[in-house]
């Protein structure tokens, strides 16, 4: 039966990406087809010095290629395909990802690859204990990570500093402080002075009152920092969403399945635009880009915003406008039994 199951997944899989070969092509055929026509009417045959309304016939082919939808229609098929090629990228798994897009025929799909390919780089080379890498990178991206406000550059230079300190000399420490842990000095002046301590124990800093600095887990928290800013700089999630999507659901399964064999029997199911039960996620799962009101189910808003009630529910601001009735008027919570007005209620923004 589970053979099966996977042979039918796979035949839908397989099937669906024909279609999406074939629809990718007709819409290439299409566009090549107006794209002709256009050439044929700005260079007739028949007449060469007759003339010609360029920018007409050229708008008449813009709303010809918007009617189309091209992208629309090629990025619609392509969405999982990149969604779990990119996955595999963000992981560092290239020959999967790779082989997903080699497979499916097309090769330019995501240009995701190149990019991720650099951070990995560069997170391999930091296993070993080589900044270098980083510390090019963080150069080249300077401007754009003090605007997002990081010290990334500071860590990077740090643990380096601890690693010459404690495999070289006392004179090379201290070169390299002057020449990359100085510029910070001014903003950062405890961390500074506490760098600077450290230079009494050099080759012995694990008895010294600084040995914490030795720490693996400084590595592992630059090595996060950099992969955040690194995604970020790209635009993308540090976290894969397909992988927080798999987690996510996995968290979530036992109240779905639970609330699949209570609603089995009930033809309503089938037809419900939301769940009729909460399902608790943990707080690495909550990502409040925007507020849905608990009470009327609708989006939070500029003209309805979020607001804040004294006992620390949230609901949106024409509910409360709906349980007071008035301004000035005291309503009830509708999750608990405190009361409040109007007045006592702040506006919150995600």
């Amino acid at each position: 039966m589970e053979l099966n199951s996977i042979k039918d997944a796979y035949d839908r899989i397989a099937k669906k990406q024909k279609l999406s070969y074939f629809k990718s092509q007709e819409v290439i055929d299409q566009v090549g087809y107006e794209i002709e026509q256009t050439l044929e009417k700005i260079r007739p045959a028949h007449d060469p010095n007759a003339p010609v309304d360029q920018r007409s016939i050229l708008t008449e082919l813009k709303l010809k290629l918007n009617t189309i939808g091209a992208l629309q229609q090629i990025e619609g098929s392509h969405k999982e395909l990149n969604i779990i090629a990119n996955h595999f990228y963000h992981q560092g798994l290239f020959d999967l990802g790779d082989s997903i897009i080699n497979e499916a025929g097309e090769p330019d799909v995501t240009a995701l690859r190149s990019q991720f390919l650099e951070m990995h780089q560069i997170l391999e080379a930091m296993r070993v204990r080589n900044l270098q890498p980083a510390l090019t990178w963080v150069s080249a991206n300077q401007e754009k990570l003090i605007q997002n406000g990081s010290n990334l550059e500071l860590k990077l230079h740090t643990l380096q500093f601890v690693e010459v300190l404690q495999n070289g000399t006392q004179a090379d420490a201290l070169k390299y402080a002057r020449t990359n842990l100085a510029p910070f000095a001014s903003l950062h002046k405890d961390e500074f002075q506490k760098l600077m301590g450290c230079l009494l124990y050099a080759g012995k800093l694990e008895s010294s009152p600084y040995s914490e600095l030795m720490s693996p887990i400084h590595w592992e928290i630059t090595t996060e920092e950099l992969t955040r800013q690194f995604c970020s700089l790209l635009g993308q999630s540090h976290k894969s969403p397909l992988g927080v999507a798999i987690a996510a659901g996995v968290e979530g399964l036992p109240t779905l399945l639970k609330l699949a064999n209570v609603m089995a029997k009930r033809q309503e199911w089938q037809a419900m635009r939301q769940l009729p039960v909460p399902v608790e996620l943990g707080k690495e799962f909550q990502f409040h880009s925007f507020f849905v009101c608990p009470v009327s189910r609708e989006q939070g808003s500029e003209e309805n915003p979020p607001m804040l009630l004294p006992c620390l529910h949230v609901v949106c601001k024409q509910s409360i406008l709906k349980l007071s009735k008035s301004s000035t008027r005291i309503f009830k919570c509708p999750y608990c039994p405190a009361e409040a007005t109007v007045v006592q209620c702040r506006q919150l923004y995600f």
